[in-house]
């Protein structure tokens, strides 16, 4: 069981669910980023925005069911999920490549001069990982992107996609393997 001292959110969660504007307020600016982030990743950035939006809807809408129990960035990135995984089904289930923004994906390598030959690289380097990213299954890509773009551990992700952490990583090592070999022409050794 999770205690309120142990999740800083939990006081918030606790004003956002009695109807505090302004907790809601502080929950979106705390966890803004980590959504419109994660969600870009996912779907391309183009609608991140919108569906971030509708997280935040449901966030402030079922607010008043979350239970202390429940890590508020767990719950609000299960919410995130929900809604990315049923955005994708909208889509008819065609593979969405996201469209990352400059600071998600362009690869910078210090010791090469900036000149055309150099972006050129790091360009077909950004869309090769986008393509396999993108060919990865909805579960696959969120867990790779919870763990290595976020930074979430393995125990937050389990909960967010309803797993247990030894499913969780082996999700992890088959997605890791998957992009292990779409990408090995781009990989040293």
């Amino acid at each position: 069981m999770q205690s309120e001292s142990e999740d800083p959110d939990a006081e918030v969660m606790i004003r956002v669910a009695s109807g505090d504007h302004a907790a809601f307020r502080e929950l979106v600016e705390r966890h803004q980023q980590l959504v419109v982030g994660t969600v870009a990743r996912m779907i391309g950035s183009a609608d991140a925005e919108d569906v971030a939006q509708q997280v935040f809807l449901n966030v402030w809408k079922s607010a008043p069911r979350w239970r202390p129990e429940a890590k508020v960035t767990t719950w609000v990135m299960t919410i995130a999920k929900r809604l990315v995984f049923n955005e994708s089904r909208r889509r008819g289930r065609t593979r969405v490549v996201p469209q990352s923004g400059e600071d998600q994906g362009m690869h910078e390598f210090p010791d090469a001069a900036p000149g055309p030959d150099r972006r050129m690289l790091d360009q077909e380097l950004h869309h090769a990982v986008e393509a396999a990213m993108g060919s990865l299954g909805e579960k696959e890509r969120l867990a790779v992107v919870l763990r290595r773009h976020e930074g979430m551990p393995y125990e937050e992700i389990a909960q967010v996609l309803g797993t247990s952490v030894p499913a969780l990583k082996s999700l992890l090592f088959r997605a890791r393997n998957t992009l292990r070999v779409k990408l090995s022409d781009y990989l040293d050794g």
